[in-house]
């Protein structure tokens, strides 16, 4: 059997700073967490995996919009190298499930309540979800 992590109520697949940071550890990550200035009270924060001291440089607010297309997608290439984002992260991930099945409440973020699924080997899934509550479905073909 596979397994795979699922949110199981409304509101949205997301991992905490803890299950963030306890992920890293998993994968043998470095990781620096960063809360957001502006948005704290909400619980947003970066996971970087490059020292302060070697990250790129911040291109918040107007001067982000000054720079060339070009040089836009450079700057986002850089910053997606140095930083994980939990959406990135692959739902059978071995080390998603690791952290799941150890603490779900420790590892599930804001407004989620994270579970182990298990699901036939071999299975080709997709999820599928209504307003953040999530479930594993096969995938089939369509057309329209």
């Amino acid at each position: 059997m596979a397994k795979v992590v699922i949110n199981s109520c409304y509101g949205g697949f997301s991992l905490s700073k803890e299950g963030m940071k306890r992920y890293c550890e998993i994968k043998n990550i470095p990781c620096w967490i960063e809360e957001d200035k502006k948005f704290k009270s909400m619980g947003i924060f970066t996971v970087w995996t490059t020292p302060p001291d070697q990250r790129i440089e911040s291109k918040e607010g107007k001067d982000f919009y000054k720079l060339s297309m070009e040089d836009r997608q450079a700057y986002n290439e850089a910053y997606s190298a140095q930083t994980i984002y939990c959406h990135d992260i692959p739902r059978d991930d071995p080390a998603l499930v690791q952290l799941v099945e150890e603490n779900s409440e420790l590892a599930s973020g804001r407004c989620a309540e994270l579970k182990v699924v298990e699901i036939p080997d071999g299975v080709n899934f997709q999820i599928e979800e209504y307003d953040g509550n999530e479930w594993v479905a096969e995938v089939h073909r369509t057309w329209s």
